[in-house]
């Protein structure tokens, strides 16, 4: 098993900064995909950046070039740094995890673990 906890969501004013991190504990050698998730109220979840094993990252186009998603050497915590924040950014922002390696257009089934969220507001 793999637990997951997000930190670092807030309040922050249009075009500032957040950094999210994502801990994981448990079994995380076991874990290969990884990924950034958000649910804005009213909306269904969608992908933001995932991470493979081997450090390739994919974003959706609504992010590139102002988030960045990483992890630490360990692989036992993944960061999302978003800059240049907007208020169609403002949604819970979920981590997960898989054992499967990334798959273009696998979708949420190739998450086995979840974090609990943590809440991002962007004000204009």
């Amino acid at each position: 098993q793999v637990q997951l906890r997000e930190s670092g969501g807030g309040s922050v004013q249009s075009g500032g900064s957040l950094r999210l991190s994502c801990t994981a504990s448990g079994y995380t050698y076991s874990t290969y995909c990884k990924g950034w998730f958000r649910q804005a109220p009213g909306k269904e979840r969608e992908a933001v950046a995932t991470i493979d094993s081997d450090g390739s990252t994919t974003y959706a186009d609504s992010v590139k070039g102002r988030f960045t998603i990483s992890e630490d050497n360990a692989k036992t915590t993944l960061y999302l740094q978003m800059n240049s924040l907007k208020p169609e950014d403002t949604a819970m922002y979920y981590c997960a995890a898989g054992h499967r390696y990334c798959e273009a257009g696998a979708g949420e089934g190739l998450y086995n673990y979840w974090g609990q969220g943590t809440q991002v507001t962007v004000s204009s």
